[in-house]
C-alpha cells in the first residue's frame, strides 16, 4: 500500500514539474485533427519553465490532455512528437526509427541493388518533426531542424546505430545551418559517430559524388529522383539546359537517355565543379555537356531558340510567408523566361521547393507566367517528392516539392 502510496505520489509531484501549455477555448480543433503543430495564438497560458528545446505537454482549455512535443520561440511554438500520455525516453526514439525504416523497406528502396540513397526519416512525414536523415551508402547524415531534437541527439544516433546494425558506418550531424540562430546553442557539423571520407554513391545506376561536409543540404537532392528518371524518359535527341544544376543530376540522367548536348549552368563555380566531376564519373570524355557558372537570368537572356528542354529548379526563394509575395515574383519571373526562350514544340521540367508555396499558388504562378508570353501550354505532368519523402495525411504543409512538366508549342 505505501509502495503504490509513494509511486503515486512521485507520479503527482512529475506532474506539477512538467511544462504545460494550455490552450484558449477552440484552439484544439487542429490537434484533434492530428495536426503537428501549436501555434502561438493558439495559447493561453503556460506553466513551469519553458525554454527553447524542452518538453512541453499541452492541454486545452478544459484542462484535458492533448499532446506533447517540443516548445520552441516562434509562431510555431510547439512541434508535437505524440498525441498520447507516453515517456519520451531512448525506447520512443528507437521504436519511431525503426517504423521509419520498416517504411523504406516496404516500398523496396532499402535492398536495390542499383540505388543505395534514399531519405530515412522525413520529419512529420516519419512524426518525428525537425529531424532530416538521409542515408548514403552506410553513412546517415542527420539535420536537426529543431532545438528539441538536437538535444536528442544522443538518444537518437544510438537508435540509428541499433536499428540500422551493420549498415550504418558513420553518422555525421550537418546541423549548423539548420538550428535557429537564437537558440542557446553551439551546433557544430561533426561525425556522432564512425568516419567516412567523401566517396561515390549510387541512384539509378547512375553514380555521383556525395560531398556532407561542404555540398548543399546533405550532399545531393535525393528528393528529385524520380523526376530525373522521368526526364531520362524525354531527353532523346534533344539539347537539354539544366538550370540551378548543383551537382548535375539532371544533366547525367538527361545524357543516359539519349540527349544531343547537356549544358549545365549555376551560379556556383563549386556547383559546377562537382557537376563536371559526376559527368565524367558516367560518361567519362563526353563532348555533348558542358558547364557554366553564369547567373540564371543573363544565362537565358542568350538563350532564345537553342533548347529544346530545359529544367528550372531554383533554391527555395519562400522559406518563410512574410517573403512570399516576393518568392511570387521570382518563379513567376524566371518560369516567364524559360517559356519564352525554348523552342516550339520544346519541354520544360519547372519546380518549387518552397514550402509556403502550395502546389495550387505555384500552378497559378506558372499559368501566370505562360499567359504573360502568349505562347500556347500544355501541362504533361503534375510532380511532387518520392515516396521516401513521405507527407502525413494529417500535415499537407510536408508536401514541399511542387513540379510541372510543360510541353510549349
Amino acid at each position: 500500500y505505501h509502495i503504490i502510496l509513494f509511486q503515486g505520489l512521485i507520479k503527482y509531484i512529475k506532474e506539477l514539474l512538467m511544462n504545460k501549455i494550455i490552450l484558449k477555448p477552440g484552439k484544439d480543433r487542429s490537434v484533434f485533427r492530428f495536426h503537428p503543430w501549436i501555434f502561438s495564438g493558439a495559447i493561453a497560458n503556460t506553466e513551469g519553465n519553458l525554454q527553447e528545446g524542452n518538453l512541453v505537454k499541452v492541454y486545452n482549455s478544459e484542462q484535458r490532455y492533448l499532446a506533447t512535443g517540443h516548445c520552441q520561440i516562434g509562431s510555431i511554438a510547439v512541434r508535437i512528437l505524440t498525441f498520447e500520455e507516453e515517456n519520451i525516453d531512448y525506447n520512443f526514439w528507437k521504436k519511431r526509427i525503426e517504423n521509419a525504416c520498416q517504411m523504406r523497406k516496404a516500398i523496396g528502396i532499402t535492398n536495390s541493388s542499383t540505388n543505395n540513397v534514399f531519405r530515412l526519416i522525413h520529419g512529420e512525414g516519419d512524426h518525428l518533426p525537425g529531424l532530416i536523415v538521409d542515408y548514403y551508402a552506410g553513412v546517415a547524415v542527420v539535420q536537426f531542424h529543431t532545438v528539441g531534437m538536437f538535444l536528442e541527439k544522443e538518444n537518437i544516433t544510438r537508435a540509428l546505430r541499433e536499428v540500422l546494425g551493420n549498415k550504418i558506418t558513420a553518422i555525421y550531424n550537418k546541423s549548423e545551418s539548420t538550428l535557429p540562430y537564437k537558440a542557446a546553442i553551439e551546433p557544430k557539423n561533426g561525425y556522432l559517430y564512425g568516419k567516412a571520407e567523401n566517396f561515390i554513391a549510387i541512384e539509378n545506376g547512375l553514380k555521383f559524388n556525395v560531398d556532407w561536409l561542404e555540398g548543399q543540404k546533405t550532399g545531393f537532392f535525393i528528393d528529385q529522383r524520380e523526376n530525373r528518371s522521368l526526364l531520362e524518359k524525354y531527353a532523346k535527341d534533344k539539347n537539354v539546359l539544366n538550370m540551378f544544376c548543383y551537382t548535375g543530376g539532371f544533366s547525367f540522367y538527361a545524357m543516359r537517355g539519349g540527349a544531343k548536348s547537356v549544358h549545365s549552368v549555376d551560379v556556383s563555380a563549386r556547383a559546377i565543379e562537382l557537376t563536371k566531376q559526376n559527368v565524367e564519373l558516367n560518361f567519362p570524355g563526353d563532348s555533348r555537356h558542358e558547364a557554366f557558372a553564369e547567373e540564371a537570368f543573363k544565362f537565358l537572356e542568350s538563350s532564345y531558340g537553342k533548347y529544346d528542354l530545359i529544367i528550372l529548379d531554383p533554391p527555395a526563394f519562400a522559406k518563410h510567408q512574410n517573403v512570399l509575395n516576393n518568392a511570387i515574383q521570382g518563379y513567376k519571373k524566371l518560369n516567364r523566361k524559360g517559356i519564352e526562350v525554348i523552342k516550339p514544340g520544346g519541354i520544360i521540367f519547372t519546380f518549387s521547393c518552397s514550402q509556403v508555396m502550395t502546389k495550387e499558388l505555384f500552378r497559378q504562378t506558372v499559368f501566370t507566367a505562360a499567359a504573360n508570353t502568349g505562347r500556347k501550354i500544355r501541362i504533361l505532368h503534375q510532380l511532387t517528392q518520392p515516396a521516401d519523402h513521405p507527407v502525413s495525411i494529417y500535415h499537407p504543409e510536408g508536401e514541399y516539392l511542387k513540379g510541372l512538366v510543360l510541353y510549349v508549342e
